[in-house]
């Protein structure tokens, strides 16, 4: 049975609650072993929140850890809250997600656990802790000495892997090159290769309306994207396009496509949420280790209230076991 580390996340999101609700269910404790990493007060205070039965244990070792349907053992790394538990950004929330991610990273690469799922952070908590990196994907990147990666979602129907991830819109054109979409589309292969695809369907979204229409509408596709897409196909590579935007989705939701490369964030996350908004994956694609996380923040707005929906922790983990790394 796999090891599953989950970070505990922001202690005023609902990266807790959610957690706890995730772990207290039957079907996602005979998957796995779940190693939470976070603040045992915070889960304490969570636990008492929803009324639950549930047993903590706090461990040192991977090594104590052992199938339990009613025990969740915690690994305590830092105490996240000064005198309570804020439902906003602080600077000691920010320095505790920090130092989760680090011991997850660490048990992966150390071979101790086989998958990392992380629950929602708060950028803004990252920049009053003085991280110099903007969230998640950045920030494991790093931590692992990975180069290429990419931000890929998963949810209903679609898969979306992203060239540009998180800057303005404006920057999109200029930060989408040959060498990063030719990148990109081989981490769409790695994804497939993670979900067990074989021969997988791979397609490219263009940047402009109707993919430039020839030119019409912007020459990114036929300056980057097509000879992206020419160079991949020479390496052996099963890929097509530039489709419309605005149709190759619907392409991809009758499984006529298998993963659709996607310019910038909000192309993807768009179709993906509207069909998936409650079961959408976030997956890493590129580290050393498998790494997935709930498609949301950390709704602050609904924190410590007893009401958040789990349904997206529970597929991350339940992706967390199943993917091959």
């Amino acid at each position: 049975m796999k090891k599953i580390a989950i970070t505990m996340g922001d202690s005023g999101g609902i990266g807790p609650e959610i957690i706890l609700k995730a772990l207290t269910l039957p079907d996602v404790r005979k998957i796995c072993m779940p190693i939470v990493i976070g603040d045992i007060n915070v889960i304490e205070s969570a636990k008492k929140l929803l009324r639950l039965s549930t047993k903590l244990k706090v461990i040192k070792s991977i090594n104590e850890v052992k199938p339990a349907e009613d025990i969740i053992h915690i690994i305590h790394q830092s105490n996240s809250v000064k005198d309570k538990i804020l439902s906003k950004p602080t600077l000691e929330s920010g320095r505790a997600c920090i130092l989760f991610i680090k011991k997850a990273v660490e048990l992966a690469l150390n071979k101790e656990v086989d998958a990392i799922v992380t629950a929602p952070i708060s950028k803004e908590s990252l920049k009053m802790a003085g991280s110099k990196w903007h969230g998640h994907t950045e920030m494991l990147a790093n931590l692992s000495g990975t180069k290429d990666y990419a931000m890929m979602l998963a949810g209903g129907l679609l898969r979306v892997i992203l060239v540009t991830i998180h800057v303005a819109l404006r920057n999109v054109p200029d930060l989408i090159t040959r060498k990063k979409i030719l990148k990109t589309i081989n981490l769409a292969k790695k994804a497939c290769d993670m979900f067990s695809i074989k021969n997988p369907k791979i397609a490219v979204a263009g940047l402009n309306p109707h993919a430039g229409e020839s030119g019409i509408f912007g020459d990114e596709e036929i300056k980057k994207i097509i000879p992206a897409i020419k160079d991949a196909r020479k390496e052996g590579i099963e890929v097509k396009g530039p489709y419309p935007p605005d149709t190759i989705f619907h392409k991809a939701y009758k499984r006529e496509v298998d993963i659709v490369v996607c310019m910038y964030h909000d192309q993807g996350l768009i179709p993906l949420k509207m069909i998936a908004f409650d079961k959408g994956v976030n997956i890493t694609v590129g580290l050393p280790f498998v790494r997935t996380s709930p498609d949301h923040g950390t709704a602050y707005d609904i924190a410590w209230k007893g009401i958040a929906n789990p349904s997206s922790m529970i597929e991350a983990i339940k992706l967390g076991v199943k993917l091959k790394n």
